[in-house]
């Protein structure tokens, strides 16, 4: 932006040239330029109101600067601008430098303007009372707080000033268009700031919003979007006729191909296409990318949704008032329906049309499938030694698309943590308390509201407590191993807690981010308190207790292993630590061979059924092998094998450094 203590007013010989070039002014007195000043950059341009005008010389985004049939009314427009093709007015914008605004409609900003700041999203329940408030600064774990926690009525009419003092700040009588933005060929903007670099072309209509942006991360609004009373953020792109309405779009995130929301809050990495959203919480990579798919009325996190999935909010009594709550890491097949209220746990894949309320929070990593009357049959821990959870916990951090100095939603990414073991060892207590008094004549048991074969019973706690002893000894073993790499001293030191950490047997992910219960308890507190009374205090908060999160997590792992694995981890001799190694290693050779063998599932001959078309056995085998290529070729099953093969190399290693540290 020009220094508007260099403006000036046009001289004489200017105001004519401007005049002969096809120019008017209601008062030419009202329009100021900077020098220097390139008259000749300025034609069929109507000048109302105040217009100030910053150095036109040089280019801007390959093309020369200047402005050209254009409306202006009360702009101030910086350095090396170009406006061109204006066919209604801007109006009301303060225009920063390097900006290109081509072929445009109407433009303009209403005094009072804030900018979808303040817009209400009626998430989770369509029928209202879990409203988010939007604002610049929004996060999964904020919203995540103001609308799930409606019984901590304090805590929310906290959160509640908290987002409101955001938004008033956002409050402007002028539109922003930051430094390097370009906005081309939009029919209609009214309330609508853009920040840095961020690039919008052919869109539509866009009414009170903001698309936030950073030129390491540049935001895209494409061709054919029609966005009201939203936020869209840094990096997000969000094109091919996607419609908007009441929605924020975070970090990374990705809308397209028709896809339209309503009343919903995406947060980083998400991937909307071809489907709708109403009332969605859609959690950091909630994924949906087809034709008649319906997320509505739920919250989901780290989630796929199959071709045609969809739920339904209403039982058609009091309205659509009923929510879903699917947990992290959950998947649906192919026109999977459920009808809320709902809740499964972590990890599940649900098959099937549902016509039963369930809750599967306790029984992570299961298979839930729906019979011909539409109850729930569950199969516990499935999941567990599958290819595709573990492809999971590899895929996340690496399709991070977030870049930018910050990054709002603050995410933990393992699948395996004390949040989802903590629910296997509940699961597995709940499950060998049913085989214990399940009567050897009932063919399956009732757990809440899902349907368990009894003879499964024993298999689901053989699959939690082997998963729970597995995560334990991993966690000490690689404990063992970093302190032997720092040069501690003792197995006490290496094994001990940090001061800092806090222990809940009960962990909580707070949209995307795990903690103990008792971290968001004090927090809570603080903010109730009034000790956190500001969105930028309450981050900082949450971010000092992800900092905690490795020291949090081995605490949790020190009191879980005196139960699970009858270890004291303050006793532990060096005979013991061995002990815990080489129990790791041959636990983790198991698992990895159990993942493995189901990635061959993918290779096996019922895989090859329509290969080789037109040919026999061995032309299929020759054509799957052409396009699929060889299982032992395969970068997944390539990497595990290395892994397995490495892992008496690193118990060994590790063995033989214990020996060098006291008890």
């Amino acid at each position: 932006m020009a220094d508007s203590k260099n403006y000036r007013n046009l001289r004489d010989d200017e105001i004519r040239q401007l005049k002969s070039q096809g120019c008017t002014a209601g008062d030419w007195n009202r329009v100021r330029v900077s020098d220097p000043f390139a008259a000749d950059r300025v034609s069929q341009v109507d000048f109302i109101g105040d217009v100030s005008i910053g150095s036109l010389a040089g280019e801007c985004q390959a093309k020369p600067a200047g402005i050209y049939r254009a409306r202006l009314q009360n702009c101030v427009i910086g350095n090396g601008v170009r406006i061109a093709g204006v066919g209604g007015q801007l109006s009301s914008y303060h225009i920063a430098s390097g900006v290109l605004i081509e072929n445009i409609g109407t433009m303009e900003t209403a005094a009072g303007a804030r900018f979808g700041n303040g817009a209400e999203v009626a998430a989770l329940n369509e029928a209202g009372g879990r409203e988010v408030p939007l604002f610049n600064e929004l996060s999964s774990q904020f919203a995540y707080l103001i609308g799930l926690y409606r019984y901590r009525t304090e805590l929310v009419e906290k959160l509640k000033a908290m987002a409101a003092t955001a938004a008033s700040a956002a409050k402007q009588d002028f539109g922003t268009v930051a430094e390097g933005a370009a906005i081309i060929g939009v029919a209609k903007i009214r309330d609508v700031n853009f920040g840095p670099a961020c690039r919008i072309d052919s869109a539509l209509s866009l009414t009170n919003g903001t698309v936030l942006s950073h030129p390491d991360a540049p935001a895209v609004v494409g061709e054919g979007v029609i966005a009201k009373d939203f936020i869209i953020a840094e990096g997000a792109q969000v094109g091919g006729s996607a419609i908007l309405s009441h929605s924020f779009v975070g970090q990374g995130a990705k809308i397209g191909n028709q896809f339209s929301a309503e009343n919903s809050l995406f947060f980083a990495n998400c991937e909307g296409f071809h489907g709708e959203a109403c009332s969605a919480f859609a959690g950091p990579y909630t994924v949906t990318h087809h034709k008649s798919t319906l997320l509505i009325g739920g919250l989901f996190s780290f989630y796929n949704a199959g071709s045609g999935t969809n739920q339904s909010n209403h039982r058609y009594k009091l309205g659509p008032t009923h929510e879903g709550k699917m947990e992290r890491g959950c998947k649906t097949g192919s026109f999977a329906y459920m009808m809320w209220p709902c809740r499964v746990g972590p990890f599940s894949v649900v098959l099937g049309k549902h016509t039963r309320s369930f809750n599967t929070c306790d029984l992570p990593f299961s298979h839930l499938e729906a019979d011909s009357s539409g109850k729930c049959e569950l199969i516990p821990g499935h999941y567990i030694a599958t290819v595709g959870t573990i492809r999971d916990g590899a895929k996340w951090p690496s399709r991070d698309r977030r870049k930018g100095p910050v990054r709002r939603d603050i995410l933990c990414f393992e699948v395996f943590s004390p949040l989802t073991i903590g629910r296997m060892v509940r699961g597995a207590a709940l499950l060998g308390q049913l085989q214990e008094s399940t009567d050897r004549k009932v063919s399956t048991v009732n757990v809440g509201g899902v349907e368990i074969k009894r003879v499964i019973l024993r298999t689901g706690v053989k699959r939690y407590t082997g998963a729970i002893e597995r995560y334990l000894l991993e966690q000490i073993s690689n404990r063992l191993a970093r302190g032997c790499e720092q040069g501690a001293a003792t197995l006490k030191q290496v094994c001990a807690a940090s001061p800092k950490a806090v222990y809940d047997a009960e962990w909580v992910d707070v949209g995307g981010q795990l903690m103990p219960k008792k971290r968001l308890e004090e927090l809570c507190a603080a903010v109730v308190a009034g000790r956190i009374d500001t969105i930028e205090k309450l981050q900082a908060a949450l971010l000092d207790i992800r900092a905690n999160y490795e020291e949090d997590t081995w605490l949790w792992v020190r009191a879980q292993a005196k139960s699970s694995l009858k270890l004291n981890l303050d006793e532990l001799t060096a005979d013991r630590a061995r002990d815990v190694v080489t129990r790791y290693c041959d636990e983790q050779q198991k698992f990895l061979r159990l993942v493995l063998i189901d990635a061959e599932r993918e290779y096996d001959e019922a895989s090859r059924v329509g290969f080789g078309m037109d040919g026999d056995a061995a032309t299929a085998e020759q054509d799957f092998t052409a396009v699929r290529g060889r299982f032992a070729d395969n970068s997944f099953a390539k990497q595990m094998t290395t892994e397995i093969a490495a892992l008496p190399t690193r118990r060994d290693a590790l063995c033989t450094k214990l020996n060098t540290i006291q008890p």
